[in-house]
């Protein structure tokens, strides 16, 4: 078995050869968020990696063996849940409001611009839907928002430090943690446009009965 006990976060200082020759490993976010681990690289070596406590590995990063060769990262497809707004009424908005209510429950989370993932989890599926969010079940790379996770800070993906403040000022409400009890049972198990609409439109039950009770 091979020793790794260094990491080059995104390759930093490496020539592009360098990388190109380098052997390979993929790994799903449950291994690279590990400080140790075993691991059979892309030319079939056994790797024994050995990285400071609370070091998380990122797709990208490069691994530095004992005998001074290179391995590089690979995020791992794994299956996720991938959250959008609704197309028909909804607003970037609701994904902030989503990653302020996951960060409340300690989930973690991948912030983009668009949308949001999280690994699956059906109780939290249900709360988002009823949120009036469109949840789907995917198989992709997983890059969580670092914050207090993040060994070496940086998140290979250029995305905003927003979820980092929302999680640490969560952690003086703990009221808000109950605030989405109760609802998931409302949600449909659907997860297209019409859902939303219709999850939309059960809100406002009296808007279909103003002009009951006026005929003659």
């Amino acid at each position: 078995m091979i020793k790794v006990n260094k990491l080059l976060p995104q390759g930093h200082g490496l020539a592009p050869v360098l990388l190109k020759r380098a052997a390979t490993v993929e790994l799903d976010w449950d291994v690279r968020q590990k400080s140790r681990f075993d691991a059979t690289d892309s030319l079939g070596r056994a790797l024994g990696i050995f990285l400071p406590r609370g070091t998380a590995v990122r797709g990208g990063d490069v691994l530095v063996a004992e005998d001074g060769s290179l391995i590089r990262v690979a995020a791992a497809p794994q299956p996720v849940l991938v959250i959008t707004p609704c197309s028909s009424h909804g607003t970037p908005f609701d994904l902030v409001r989503a990653a302020y209510h996951l960060g409340n429950r300690h989930v973690q989370i991948e912030l983009t611009p668009t949308h949001l993932k999280i690994e699956p989890d059906h109780v939290l599926a249900d709360m988002l839907r009823a949120m009036h969010l469109i949840v789907r079940s995917s198989t992709e790379a997983f890059e969580p928002e670092g914050g207090a996770y993040s060994s070496h800070g940086g998140h290979g993906h250029g995305h905003s430090h927003a979820h980092e403040h929302e999680h640490e000022h969560g952690h003086g409400h703990g009221h808000d943690h109950a605030h989405d009890h109760g609802h998931p049972q409302d949600a449909a198990p659907h997860v297209h446009d019409e859902h939303c609409k219709h999850d939309h439109d059960a809100d406002h039950p009296h808007d279909h009965r103003h002009d009951h009770g006026h005929r003659h």
